[in-house]
């Protein structure tokens, strides 16, 4: 089962590169282009991270950032995803007006949120979704 993922250019402060790239390679299910800095093309938006270290930027708060945004179209398929890189979840699956959302944290300590068009219950995600 998988599931569309779409947002806007945005860029996230990481500690380790590496371990950063790989956790978006499968969040993504793609490779990222490196340039010194790594980016995940999704259409014509991009998704930076962005190694503070490497620039000597001194700037680099994590966590808070900024609050990127995903929409997903199969919110139970991306939190299968979530459940298998072992992402812990900030803001459990909630139900708010006409969609499904979480926040979970990446491998780098960054808040994300994700959300997804609202399916009746049946259709609905039926774990408990709370890692940690």
């Amino acid at each position: 089962m998988g599931y569309e993922i779409k947002l806007s250019s945005v860029y996230v402060f990481v500690k380790d590169m590496k371990r950063a790239v790989n956790f978006y390679e499968q969040i993504f299910n793609q490779k990222a282009t490196a340039d010194g800095t790594a980016f995940f093309v999704n259409g014509i938006r991009k998704f930076w991270l962005f190694d503070y270290q490497a620039a000597n930027d001194d700037r680099a708060v994590f966590g808070h950032n900024c609050l990127p945004s995903f929409e997903v179209s199969d919110i139970k398929a991306f939190m299968e995803k979530l459940e298998e890189l072992q992402a812990p979840l900030v803001y459990p699956l909630t139900h708010l007006g006409d969609n499904w959302v979480l926040e979970f944290k990446d491998s780098e300590g960054n808040v994300i949120e994700v959300f997804s068009k609202y399916r009746p219950l049946e259709e609905a995600p039926d774990k408990n979704y709370q890692f940690y």
